[in-house]
């Protein structure tokens, strides 16, 4: 969903575009020169005379201001005046409902205004702020006051003599289940003449109290309704997206992470990760679990298990078919998991390559456990179970007795996932709190007494029993907050930094720093501290008990933490995640199991605050990974990490804002896990990077112009290299179209032949650092670079005689040699880039293309103007560089026009050497599938093709000089390129 702000809209905060906006700013009129009546204002701003005791109320930040005016002109000109507006954790979500809230009060004194939030804890923020900016809150469902914060719960409150029958009645709506106190508060809400309803962190109605919410919005239609959460739409699916559309519509304003921490509003950060293996015990334990699949995959090689045997089966549905009865496009299609699976078992060398199939960045890793089962079920589903040969029911046995020990199972209908107890031991492993420790006391080093780490888990305490093939192996409390404070206090490196836990039922450390907790929260509330109770425990563990609830001991902790009196404070994702707040914390680490992309920006939100204490505050977020070599299963806690980082971005090794495990580290895949031999040299980079605040902080760039946009980018590696360049330097590709072009008449050109108009169709920006040192290699259709001088010469008269004849055969040899190779990848991108805006499906063609090629070699493709032009730009430029599968047009290129015998002479007998040249060959390449939806679409493709790439054909498949031609390159892949998509945030 797009922003309601365009890129080249007005910044009011800072008077340029957004794209050339310097940030930080303080967000004054004065501090960019100008009185405050050079600047529009939100139609509201907070009361005149404020609370006199209240703390300062700071000025608003750029997307606080921005989101404002986006709602007023939203519930100004709307008949139903509702608003979805998404600010990551520390954006200022409060501050913006409160003053929305705020100038409603103002302009309409008999407005009320209600907010309802997710927790008590986040109801307490909202009361606090809209003290501090002098406005009557309270939390009375009187509604008395003109502005009442609630939680959900206490509108959303079921008669538990509700019967299942009323539920499922069709009749009954929500409000007729509530419990009559509901009843009772959703009748005054609805009863108010003017409302105001702002809906904090509303990706919980969507998940719990959606209907309820619809009835709501029903029952008060003309209120003003303000949505504010952090999570990104992106993550929404299903019935949560259809149920905001039908609500809200699109997203009215958004702005990203990456955003706020270049406007200085967050605090630059770096992704991280730890990865460990399980401790012996539990490796020994997933050794012999593996056992029994291991033999089963060693049985599918023998001879005669079953009457069809696997890799039979393999073979006869997915190589034999193509192109004997269909094409390997058409097979990916219809079965797309099947295919990629197979292709897996290519890689690991169990399976032909078939005719026409393409090897991604997905398929080039062994197979993984759903690999083997999905294909295992397809041969059980398909022929093993439906066979009358006695041999197959054998074999039906053997392998269903081997599926649990890699979390699956036989049904009748096929292979189904079931528990898996090894998934349990990667979460849970106890080498993760070990890893834990050892994280902290490398940042206690590289940061001092300014560390505090946050430890999130899922759990207090395991409360399930441990499996009966787990005795011995994990026991109740693995992977638990408690589990993880015994190992940090038992520790000396991190039992310095006096950890302590803090959850909804328990407070807990050493008994030394829970006797200093008592004594600091006896400064703060002597009453409140005689009631105490330090409770020694058997181990390393104390708590305090009695006289407080977690309402009460959570801000008492977190003041305590933030004061350094404890540096570590362990807790739940549940308590210590989303609306708790500590500015201070600088190391987060992660030991929770959840991957949505909600819970993901919520834990990471905690460390990413800035404090004004410590201006130049960077933080890292640690995940630990726990991967096991042992299990085919071994790699689940790898494919955590992979969702927890979809959609969220971080800064990558050449400092692009991506999302993915690629921005953790190059090497990361989020197909496969990198091998456990590397993982000791891994970690020592992570702790490296860790060590270096400046450098993250430098690579974050804050303060420099941004679009806060996403594009997908296409990063392409060529099976041989075509640019060298110094390391570090990136160079910059401009597409430039080629001077000379092969025609089935000969060589033809738009340009005079001085050697003076000699270009190549590669151009190198301008100002590109290391440029003088880089060379263009033949692949690419360069000259050489001798060469190109010598013509210059030649076009200025300066050289006679032999060496001119030379230079001039030499220049047509070259050119024709041209003809046959690959042309270069950017004429083919600029191709792509024109025709998809030629035919209406991008709004920026080859003007808005940029390339770049790393020291490695490896291009990255991006196509400028909306996210949705950059997506559609990656997928068919991804296809048009692919083997010729199964497309609906394909589009050519002449080749091999043959060299003269005979020495140049004169330029213009090179000019008719080159027009007597002919095509000996034709080369032919796929129509992305976007262009050959129809012959209109295709003939923009092949206008764009033959100014950028040279002469050709366009041909249908579908008619038959077309098919033949498919069928005799099918499976043809000139580039022999490796592609990997990217999203880009700039």
């Amino acid at each position: 969903m797009t922003p309601l702000r365009a890129s080249d809209s007005t910044d009011p905060a800072c008077g340029r575009t957004r794209a050339g906006r310097v940030a930080p700013c303080t967000d004054t009129p004065a501090a960019h020169g100008g009185s405050p009546g050079d600047f529009p204002q939100p139609t509201w701003r907070r009361p005149a005379v404020p609370d006199p005791d209240a703390p300062a109320v700071p000025s608003l930040r750029i997307h606080q201001r921005e989101a404002l005016e986006a709602l007023a002109r939203a519930w100004h000109d709307a008949e139903h005046p509702r608003a979805w507006v998404v600010l990551p954790p520390g954006a200022g979500k409060t501050r913006v409902g409160l003053e929305a809230v705020a100038g409603e009060l103002r302009e309409h004194p008999g407005t009320r205004a209600v907010v309802l939030a997710p927790n008590t804890a986040i109801q307490s923020q909202w009361i606090a702020e809209a003290a501090t900016m002098g406005l009557d809150a309270s939390d009375d469902k009187s509604l008395a006051s003109p502005l009442t914060c609630l939680t959900y719960q206490s509108l959303a409150v079921f008669d538990s003599e509700a019967t299942d029958a009323d539920a499922d009645a069709d009749a009954t709506t929500v409000v007729d289940r509530l419990h009559p106190n509901g009843v009772a508060l959703f009748d005054r809400i609805r009863a108010e003449p003017r409302l105001v309803l702002v809906l904090d962190e509303c990706h919980h109605l969507l998940e719990v109290w959606g209907r309820l919410l619809a009835e709501l919005l029903d029952a008060v239609d003309r209120a003003h309704v303000l949505a504010l959460t952090a999570t990104p739409p992106e993550s929404l699916v299903g019935e949560q997206r259809a149920l905001v559309d039908q609500l809200f519509g699109s997203i009215l304003y958004r702005v990203s992470v990456p955003a706020v921490v270049k406007e200085g509003h967050l605090a630059p950060f770096d992704e991280l990760v730890w990865l460990t293996t399980p401790t012996p015990t539990e490796e020994d334990w997933l050794t012999s679990e593996a056992l029994r699949f291991t033999e089963l995959t060693t049985l599918l090689t023998t001879p005669g298990f079953g009457s069809v045997g696997f890799y039979e089966w393999l073979t006869a549905r997915f190589v034999e078919p193509v192109p004997a009865t269909t094409t390997w496009a058409a097979l990916a299609e219809r079965e797309p998991d099947l295919c990629d699976s197979a292709l897996r078992m290519h890689h690991a060398g169990l399976l032909d390559l078939p005719v026409g199939a393409r090897l991604r960045e997905e398929h080039r890793h062994d197979p993984s456990a759903e690999d083997w089962v999905r294909l295992l079920g397809d041969w059980l589903l398909n022929h093993v179970a439906v066979s009358e040969d006695p041999g197959d029911a054998e074999v039906l046995a053997v392998v269903k007795a081997a599926l649990p020990s890699v979390g699956y199972q036989w049904t009748r209908r096929g292979v189904r996932r079931g528990r898996s107890t090894v998934d349990r031991v990667l979460a849970r492993s106890y080498a993760k709190p070990g890893a834990a420790a050892q994280i902290i006391a490398a940042e206690h080093a590289a940061i001092g007494e300014r560390v505090r780490v946050l430890v999130l888990c899922d759990h207090e305490r395991a409360s399930a029993t441990v499996p009966v093939a787990l005795d011995g192996v994990l026991d109740a409390e693995a992977g638990s907050a408690m589990a993880a404070l015994e190992a940090l206090l038992t520790d000396p490196d991190t039992a310095v930094l006096h950890p302590m836990l803090v959850t909804g039922s328990v407070v807990a450390a050493s008994e030394e720093t829970l006797r200093d907790l008592v004594a600091f929260v006896a400064d703060r509330d002597r009453e409140l501290a005689s009631k105490l109770l330090v409770e020694a425990g058997a181990g390393p563990v104390s708590t305090c008990t009695s006289g407080w609830t977690s309402r009460t001991w959570v801000g008492h902790v977190t003041a305590f933490f933030e004061a350094g009196r404890t540096q570590v404070l362990v807790g739940t994702r549940g308590l210590l995640g989303e609306g708790w707040n500590a500015r201070g914390v600088s190391t987060l680490i992660d030991l929770s199991t959840a991957t949505t992309l909600t819970a993901v920006v919520q834990t990471r939100g905690r460390a990413l605050r800035t404090d004004p204490t410590w201006p130049d505050k960077v933080a890292t977020n640690w995940t630990v990974v726990c991967v096991s070599e042992a299990h085919l299963k071994g790699d689940n806690d790898w494919f955590r990490l992979v969702r927890k980082h979809q959609g969220f971005h971080g800064v990558d090794d050449d400092g692009d804002i991506v999302d993915g495990v690629a921005h953790i580290d190059a090497s990361f895949s989020p197909f496969a896990p990198p091998p456990v031999a590397s993982f000791d040299a891994l970690n020592a980079r992570m702790l490296v990077a860790a060590a270096d605040r400046d450098a993250i902080r430098d690579a974050w760039a804050v303060g420099e112009p941004y679009q806060d946009v996403t594009l997908v980018s296409l990063r392409v590696r060529p099976a041989t290299s075509v640019v060298t360049a110094p390391l570090d330097d990136v160079v910059t590709l401009a597409p430039v179209p080629p001077s000379w072009r092969l025609t089935t008449d000969g060589m033809t050109t738009d340009e005079p032949l001085p050697a003076t108009s000699w270009r190549t169709p590669l151009a190198l920006a301008a100002g590109t650092a290391g440029v003088s040192g880089t060379t263009l290699v033949a692949g690419e259709w360069a000259l050489v670079a001798g060469a190109v001088g010598a013509l210059a010469t030649i076009g200025h008269g300066a050289v006679t005689g032999r060496r001119h004849t030379d230079t001039l055969t030499r220049w047509v040899r070259s050119q024709l040699a041209l003809t046959s190779v690959v042309p270069p990848l950017v004429a083919v991108a600029a191709a792509v880039a024109d025709g998809l805006a030629a035919a209406g499906l991008t709004s920026v063609g080859a003007s808005g293309l940029a390339v770049d090629v790393h020291p490695g070699g490896e291009y990255r493709f991006r196509l400028g103007g909306t996210e949705a032009d950059a997506e559609v730009f990656a997928v068919a430029f991804d296809e048009a560089i692919g083997p010729v599968a199964a497309p609906r047009y394909i589009v050519s290129r002449f080749t091999d026009a043959q060299a003269p015998d005979a020495p140049i002479r004169t330029r213009r007998g090179a000019r008719a050497a080159l027009r007597a040249a002919r095509a000996t060959g034709e080369a032919w390449h796929p129509v992305p599938t976007v262009l050959g939806r129809n012959a209109t679409s295709a003939g923009h493709y092949l206008d764009a093709w033959t100014a950028w790439v040279g002469e050709g054909r366009l041909l249908a498949t579908a008619k038959p000089e077309g098919a033949g031609i498919v069928a005799a390159v099918s499976g043809e892949d000139p580039f022999a390129a490796t592609t990997v998509m990217r999203r880009h945030w700039s």
